[in-house]
């Protein structure tokens, strides 16, 4: 028998409350009521590729889940579908109370999803953006718990490639590890055929960058550098452009006014991190060395996180508390988010008008035919896109991505990762449109490159989520914004053009373009860039190839897996100007 709460009655003014307050935004009109086994409480974040939800499951069992929801025409391609499936099986590899647990995944559906556990947290960026740099003995607390955890992914062969603040939650509980959407197994190639690059610029270790060899000395040099923004509000390399943070990175040592500000706080804190960003892999600690060393030094003992924080966190966790006590109206029997879309069309295909005479069976007739065409649509539209011509699948590099050439492994595009706070950590990397954090890139020094990083579904008013989306960070085909108006035609809508293609028509040719180049190419370039969301300068659209336009062309290649060289030849334009 189901160990169930006790439901408080509904209303909307207390659900709308106490989602605020947990860090989520009430459902949209044409969002889902049911995903596979979990009811929708509210909308954690959005991003390029979908939307996570925070929900509950509909049997009453306690608990809420951060739900995942991929857009339909991403859950298509067999590729994106292929690196979902990875993200999950990851996830499922590691079991620590250091991460979320995963719940459940819907690969079966006519969409994806997949739901983790909801950690009521912010996610560090935003605990540092909106309560300040943590104290000492915070810090050490984060030095034991993401040891333990980094730990955890050792055992189970697995490596993030991703740690950063926005992908680690704090909550009542510690310190925790989430979003495993570009995570690989230890026993499988470190790079791909195409050898891209994925992760963020101001986190990846020297030897990802220059090599593309990732392993958990990796992970330890990436956790140095989000626990040094912990302590002191910057990444260890400085801020600045891809490129330049990427350099730095590879070739350079941390910022000496940054790791001498941390050593002014706490001396053997700043040694253990200086050694954990150790341009050698062999030279770093291995992640039970760093929860010996805060052992060693006497913050064994978790330490309570220092106000505000603490009480962010307290209302977070009562928030939480009360969205699983009240009552959620009947929305009726549905099978999955499928049934979703086709109610909704149904609700703006139908006539609002009563039908005379007020016969229910007219009504029910009425309502049958419309459902039987709603059905010969779905069939059609489904014919439709089974049948098509791929499209181009150029594959988008995570929102925060730095490298070469892209691959299999490589998300296409940051989504909120279903595990965190809603608001992806304002870190979510440039979401091509809307991040939780817009911009290129925010305070703790995370690139942002794409569409919307995970928000790590721990929600975060303006904090984090728990990813990365993408941001980097994705419901499913109704959950983000109005349902179209489905009709019964025999010929399904061809999808919208994007904006740098409809938009951008000032040179159709190959004719490579570089550094000094000027006219209408340029424009052609720029224009492009600027659609999809890159920055490319001050004076914008000017026709100039200057080197604010390479850097944004080489942070573009490094987001398409393309060999990055700040030129546009045959195989740049191409990417430019594919509808991905």
């Amino acid at each position: 028998m189901t160990n169930q709460r006790p439901r408080s009655p509904y209303t909307p003014e207390a659900g709308d409350t106490a989602l605020k307050q947990a860090g989520a935004k009430p459902l949209p009109a044409a969002g889902p009521r049911r995903i596979g086994p979990y009811v929708p409480l509210g909308l954690l974040g959005s991003g390029g590729m979908g939307h996570v939800y925070l929900a509950r499951p509909a049997d009453g069992t306690p608990g809420l889940a951060a739900v995942k929801v991929i857009r339909p025409e991403y859950a298509e391609d067999p590729r994106f579908r292929r690196r979902f499936e990875r993200e999950a099986s990851m996830h499922a590899r590691v079991d620590t109370p250091r991460a979320p647990d995963l719940l459940g995944t819907g690969f079966d559906d006519p969409l994806l999803w997949m739901a983790t556990q909801y950690l009521p947290g912010l996610n560090l960026a935003d605990a540092v953006r909106e309560c300040g740099t943590l104290e000492v003995a915070g810090v050490w607390r984060l030095v034991t718990d993401l040891g333990q955890a980094l730990s955890a992914l050792a055992a189970a062969g697995v490596v993030h490639r991703d740690l950063k603040p926005s992908n680690v939650i704090l909550s009542l509980q510690g310190a925790h590890v989430i979003d495993f959407g570009i995570a690989q197994a230890t026993d499988s190639s470190a790079i791909t055929s195409t050898g891209s690059r994925v992760g963020t610029p101001a986190f990846m270790s020297p030897e990802y960058l220059r090599e593309g060899r990732c392993d958990t000395a990796s992970d330890v040099f990436s956790l140095a550098g989000s626990l040094i923004y912990a302590a002191t509000g910057h990444a260890p390399f400085g801020d600045g452009t891809g490129v330049d943070v990427m350099h730095r990175v590879a070739f350079e040592e941390p910022k000496a006014e940054i790791m001498a500000e941390l050593a002014a706080v706490d001396p053997a804190l700043a040694a253990l991190l200086s050694a954990c960003l150790a341009k050698e892999p062999a030279g770093r600690p291995v992640p039970e060395q760093l929860t010996d060393a805060a052992t060693g030094v006497g913050h064994d003992r978790a330490a309570a996180w220092h106000e505000p924080l603490d009480a962010a966190l307290r209302a977070r966790r009562q928030a939480c508390d009360v969205l699983e006590r009240v009552a959620v109206p009947e929305s009726g029997p549905q099978t999955g988010p499928e049934t979703v879309q086709l109610r909704a069309s149904a609700e703006r295909t139908a006539s609002p008008t009563p039908v005379p005479g007020g016969d229910r069976r007219k009504k029910r007739k009425a309502y049958l035919a419309v459902g039987a065409g709603l059905a010969v649509c779905a069939v059609a539209v489904g014919t439709f896109f089974l049948t098509r011509p791929h499209l181009d699948e150029t594959a988008s590099a995570v929102p925060t991505a730095a490298g070469t050439s892209a691959s299999d492994d490589a998300p296409t595009s940051p989504l909120p990762s279903p595990s965190a706070s809603p608001s992806d950590d304002g870190d979510k990397e440039k979401e091509k449109g809307k991040g939780d954090d817009q911009g290129e890139k925010n305070g703790s020094g995370e690139e942002k490159a794409d569409a919307s990083q995970s928000p790590n579904t721990s929600g975060g008013g303006g904090g984090g989520t728990q990813s990365t989306p993408a941001g980097n960070t994705t419901a499913t085909a109704t959950s983000g914004g109005s349902a179209p108006t489905a009709k019964p035609t025999k010929t399904a809508t061809a999808p919208a053009t994007p904006p740098w293609i409809s938009q951008c028509t000032y040179y159709s040719g190959t004719e490579l373009t570089t550094l000094g180049d000027k006219g209408q190419r340029v424009v052609q370039v720029q224009c492009m860039l600027t659609k999809r969301g890159y920055s490319v300068g001050g004076a914008g659209v000017d026709g100039q190839f200057g080197q604010d336009t390479v850097a944004a062309v080489r942070l573009f290649q490094s987001d398409k897996g393309l060999a990055v060289d700040g030129e546009v030849g045959p195989n740049t334009w191409g990417a430019l100007r594919s509808s991905t």
